[in-house]
């Protein structure tokens, strides 16, 4: 199959769409059961520690700059360490891939359509997702090109609209939470924030045209990802409080139940529910495209799309099963995400690193990849 790359610029969408995921409407209820009214506080100091995080990605993509992920692990560990690091990689990936079905499936049952069972929405939404798997990155990120005006104007009315009820109250007294509170709101926070951004490795940098345009765009995007997070999160508790929004599970999709102009402008909810939609598409897409592509290039397939039709349909599967209920799925998150995360999010990357330093490893022994002539120049970046 043709190698397929994309400019700097759509990746720096993808990064700021993907970065946000379900964060967007489920991590203003974590926080604020934390932390309380500082949570907005611990949000800021996250997106600053984040960026240190991303940092790490780009020197760990810059090893070997025209392979993925999955293949530096192999070129840098060793083919039978590699391999089998590579697989629990790929195993994270899938496996979110069924966490965030599951997402989608409760979230529309609970608050859009009750009475339609969970698998419907999880089979539509993993149609849409085959389907851009199997047109390709260049595809892909054409749409988010196209979805992100769309995103950024809804967000901009949405803020405007809710503006009025903001009490500005709810956010004192600050600095209340302990220390230790303060200091897990903060890691919760990087885990479902920049922790997934790992799984872009598999298209930084050996999938983008412009490599040092994207390690730019790398940061912007996590940048203006995190601020729009930080936004939603001050929001929910200038309007909501900090107690309605931990005993909210959807606090962002309340927030936008909120907004009445006058008498004839109320219940636009659809507008955070289209927002939402738009970043979990973004975030699923990338992981499941590292699942298809990694195992690809760990079985040694050329063309890794036969692969996507036995795959999306067990993660459908897949999506009915991890979580029981919403219950297991809150204790997931606040209990076990963080430290299974962190071994492909931080603990790997360094490891990678160390090993390349050790064995001298460096993307100047390699042949950098050659532009192909078709594909996007370095002004669209």
């Amino acid at each position: 199959m043709e190698k397929q790359v994309i400019s700097a610029r759509q990746f720096t969408i993808i990064t700021l769409l993907s970065s946000m995921g379900t964060t967007i409407i489920i991590i203003p209820s974590s926080l604020a059961e934390i932390v309380k009214q500082d949570a907005w506080i611990a949000a800021i100091l996250g997106v600053a520690i984040s960026l240190l995080l991303i940092k790490l990605y780009i020197t760990v993509g810059n090893i070997i700059p025209s392979l993925s992920f999955v293949e530096v692990n192999e070129k840098v560990l060793g083919k039978f360490i590699g391999k089998t690091i590579s697989l629990a990689f790929i195993i994270f990936a899938y496996l979110s891939v069924g966490e965030l079905l599951y997402f989608i499936g409760k979230f529309m049952q609970t608050e859009v359509m009750p009475e339609t069972p969970t698998v419907a929405f999880s089979i539509l939404f993993m149609l849409i997702i085959m389907f851009a798997t199997y047109l390709g990155l260049e595809v892909f990120a054409r749409s988010a090109e196209i979805l992100f005006p769309v995103f950024l104007l809804l967000f901009v009315i949405f803020v405007i609209f809710i503006s009025p009820d903001i009490n500005i109250q709810n956010i004192q007294p600050l600095f209340e939470a302990t220390t230790g509170s303060f200091i897990y709101g903060i890691l919760l926070f990087i885990s479902a924030f920049a922790f997934p951004s790992v799984v872009l490795l598999m298209i930084f940098p050996s999938g983008i045209n412009v490599i040092k345009s994207a390690q730019k765009g790398f940061y912007i995007g996590t940048l203006f990802g995190g601020l729009i997070l930080i936004i939603l999160i001050t929001l929910s508790i200038l309007v909501l409080g900090a107690t309605n929004t931990s005993l909210r599970t959807f606090p962002s999709y309340a927030l936008a139940q909120k907004i009445s102009i006058g008498n004839f402008l109320q219940r636009i909810e659809i507008i955070m529910t289209f927002m939402w939609i738009t970043t979990i598409y973004i975030r699923l897409f990338i992981y499941f495209y590292a699942t298809v592509k990694g195992l690809g290039q760990l079985l040694n397939i050329k063309d890794h799309r036969p692969l996507i039709l036995p795959l999306g349909m067990i993660a459908v599967a897949l999506s009915l099963i991890v979580h029981p209920n919403i219950v297991h799925s809150d204790i997931f998150n606040k209990e076990i995400w963080l430290p299974y995360s962190s071994i492909f999010a931080v603990f790997l990357p360094l490891l990678l690193l160390l090993i390349a330093k050790i064995r001298k490893i460096s993307g100047k022994e390699v042949n950098i990849k050659k532009q192909p002539k078709t594909l996007l120049s370095e002004k669209d970046s």
